[in-house]
Order: C-alpha cells, then structure tokens, then sequence
C-alpha cells in the first residue's frame, strides 16, 4: 500500500525524495525491518495471550524420554500468528499488492496458515489428540495448490504479456539452456511440490529454533534469486527464464527473513513458545510457492535440503519398518527415532547443537543452490 501512496505523492505533488520507494531493494530492506520490529512487538503480546488461554503444547509420550522433550510440555504453541503477522503485514505495505506474483503467494501463505491454525485449534483448544484428520490436511493443501497451478496454466498473461510461452516450464539446476515443460501435467505437479513442502516444513519443526531458523536461510537465499530472476540484464547473464514482475517477490522474501528472526527470538533454546501447524503448513507452503513462481522447482532437494531429508528420513522409516514386519513378522528400525533431529537427539546430541549443525548446513546448501547459475 505505501508503495501506491508514495507513488501518488511523488506524481500528485512532485513531493522529491519518494522516488526510493520504486526501488526493490529498498522495499525489500525496509519489509525485513518492520517484519523484525512486528515481531518484537507482537509477539510478547501473542505469548502472553497464549498463555492466558492456556494454549499449550500437550505432552509426547515418545518423546518424553528424548533430550529435554518432558520440560516442553504447556509451551505456548500456535506461535505462528506471530511470524505471519510479521510476513503478512510488511509484505502489504512495501509489496506491489497487485503483482500477481504477489497476490498468489499471500493466498497461499494465508489459506495454508488457515488450515494449520484449524488443526492446531482442534489440538490444544478441543483437545481433539490427532487434530485436523490428515485427509482433510492433505485436502486443503491440494486445493491451494489447484489454485496456483490453475492461475499459472490457465491466465498467464495475468503475470505478463508473454508469460504464456513460459507457464509450464522449469529450470534444470546445473544445465545451460535446458527447460523441462510439463505441459498438461504442470498442475499435478504444482500439487505435488506445494504439498510437500508443507509438510516437509512441518515434519522438520521437532526443536527450538531449527524450522524458523531453516527457513529465513532458504528465504534469504530466495530473495536473491527472485530478484535475478525479474531482473532482464540478470536473467540474460544467468542464461536463467526472465520473469517480469518476479523482483517483487524479492520483498516478500526479505519479510519473510525478517519474520524468522522476530521469531527465532521467542523461539530459540530453550523455546518461549512454538510455532505450531499454524506457522510451518504456512511458511512451508510459501517456499514451494516461490520455486514455482519463479521457476525453481528442481533447487527444492538443494536449497531445502534438510526439510528434504527430514521428509526422506521419515519415508525410509516407516518404509523399512513395514518391511521388516511383513518379512520377519517384526518391525525394524534403521534410526533410532524419526524425523532425523530426534535420532541424532536419541545418539546422545544436545538440542542447541543439532539445530546450529543444521544451520550450517543449510547455509552450505544455499550457497551450493546459489552456485547453479554458474555452475551450467
């Protein structure tokens, strides 16, 4: 909004000075901000109310002989109306609220925000144990995805004129040149990417600090990207699809990485309070979204590379697990616990140092994500 006033000063009054507002990157700084000071505001406000409605996280009891799982138990949860208050907000005042690019990834972050706080609302205030049935979960998040899938196949020239030559194609990390189109299957696969990373986010949010610290990483890192990807001089020198209007994105991401550290503020060791379904179907939902957006689908196994394997390290788990009871009428285990975090916890690791060891491998990941514009 601000970005349209500003405009309206600078060509109603010839106000000087509001020129700056055009420029992404300072929108993009001053979103991270505010999403920052947002944070510290609101969330000392939220928690408090959590608390006095005693909305808390309910015990595991597979958990309760791991680390410091059995202290954890009436931590406010549902913390994601934090992040999503700082990522929201921001994102409306600096952001081009009529790029499409922008109006699709605030639906997504909305609607997938909505169905976690259904299920983290059925949890702890109707005390329902498994929450939002998975169907209905998996519905929802389908039914996001129709939504960006249908907008990118069916009204392209909605993002540009010449966005249709393009609405189905997708880079190949670490090849020049080479697009995949998947045509008629692009929203299947739209579906498929959106729902899983979702809930790969989710899966990954087990310790104080390691989800909302993942993923300001992965956002940061995306914030360059959309930014190269919507500028036309960049786009040509990367030999990457050229995006026009795509560089807003930049201001969403930049929010995003201000709403991760306003958080990681209440959310760190030892935890303040969680974000819940609320905070991770969202933010997971809002990082698939952005590789779509701009054509990066295939960076989500690098640049997400421990939200991947904490999904992967699930799916080999229960995979072997069934095996093994179907061949030896026993179920078998290949780690002691999943997700991943929880069997490095089960080794005899502390919680701080699982989620700062990924930390630096998620930085590594990005650089790596980073290095296939080059690297082709």
């Amino acid at each position: 909004m601000l970005y349209y006033f500003t405009q309206w000063l600078r060509t109603t009054f010839d106000t000087p000075g509001f020129g700056v507002f055009q420029y992404v990157t300072f929108r993009a700084a001053a979103a991270a901000i505010t999403a920052l000071l947002i944070s510290f505001i609101v969330g000392p406000k939220i928690i408090a109310l959590l608390k006095r409605k005693q909305i808390g996280e309910s015990a595991k009891s597979e958990l309760q002989a791991v680390g410091n799982h059995s202290t954890k138990a009436g931590t406010p949860t549902m913390g994601g109306l934090i992040v999503l208050t700082a990522l929201l907000v921001p994102t409306l005042l600096w952001a081009n609220i009529f790029n499409a690019y922008i109006v699709l990834i605030i639906l997504v972050t909305a609607l997938l925000g909505l169905v976690g706080f259904i299920d983290d609302y059925l949890k702890v205030v109707k005390k329902l144990r498994k929450g939002l049935i998975g169907r209905y979960k998996i519905i929802g998040q389908v039914l996001v995805g129709l939504i960006v899938g249908g907008s990118l196949y069916f009204i392209p020239e909605w993002f540009s004129p010449v966005f249709a030559k393009i609405n189905t194609l997708t880079t190949v990390p670490f090849a020049k040149n080479i697009n995949v189109d998947y045509g008629i299957f692009y929203i299947p696969v739209v579906i498929f990417v959106l729902t899983a990373t979702s809930n790969a986010v989710n899966l990954t949010d087990g310790l104080d600090g390691l989800a909302i610290g993942t993923v300001g990483i992965v956002a940061l890192a995306l914030a360059v990207i959309s930014y190269m990807s919507g500028n036309a001089i960049f786009a040509s020198y990367l030999n990457i699809i050229h995006l026009r209007g795509a560089e807003e994105l930049t201001v969403f991401c930049a929010a995003l990485v201000g709403a991760a550290l306003g958080f990681l503020w209440f959310n760190s060791y030892p935890a303040q309070v969680f974000m819940g379904d609320t905070g991770s179907l969202a933010l997971g939902g809002a990082i698939g979204c952005l590789c779509i957006l701009i054509k990066k689908e295939f960076l989500l196994p690098i640049l997400g590379g421990i939200f991947f394997a904490e999904t992967l390290s699930v799916i080999i788990q229960v995979s072997y697990f069934k095996y093994t009871r179907k061949r030896f009428g026993e179920g078998r285990r290949l780690l002691k616990m999943s997700p991943l975090h929880h069997h490095f916890e089960k080794s005899g690791w502390h919680e701080s140092k699982i989620v700062v060891r990924f930390y630096i491998i998620a930085v590594m990941l990005a650089i790596v994500a980073m290095a296939t514009f080059k690297v082709r």
